[in-house]
């Protein structure tokens, strides 16, 4: 059974996408812990980050700095934390999350951003790719 990311891979569920080639997607996280939290998968359906090949796990890591770069140009912060956790779903993912103090990256406090805030936060860290 396709997880909800490959889903979103298939456009089968709307993502707010913020950058893409032919083996990645980046997308903001609908349960942002803090402005601009973006996920960042491979394309292709593989459950642990460490069961990625070394070609896609080098990929992942290069595509995941390019949206960090242009993540950090976007949303002010003190630097871009990166994460690798979570058993909700079975698709190896990055987490990029701006970090102005600790509690942004624990995954207990979150924000809510109407549709139109994603749009055009996903737009504005687009632009600066």
């Amino acid at each position: 059974m396709s997880s909800i990311f490959s889903k979103i891979v298939n456009g089968e569920i709307p993502c707010y996408k913020v950058a893409e080639d032919d083996n990645f997607l980046a997308f903001l996280d609908v349960n942002p812990n803090a402005l601009g939290h973006t996920l960042c998968i491979p394309k292709k359906e593989i459950d642990k980050l460490f069961d990625l090949d070394d070609e896609l796990y080098l990929g992942l890591m290069q595509f995941s700095k390019k949206v960090a770069i242009a993540l950090e140009k976007t949303v002010p912060c003190k630097r871009i934390g990166m994460t690798v956790i979570g058993l909700e779903v079975p698709h190896a993912h990055v987490h990029l999350i701006p970090l102005n103090e600790m509690d942004d990256i624990r995954f207990q406090k979150k924000i809510t951003l109407s549709k139109e805030e994603f749009v055009a936060l996903a737009i504005k860290i687009q632009e600066k790719l």
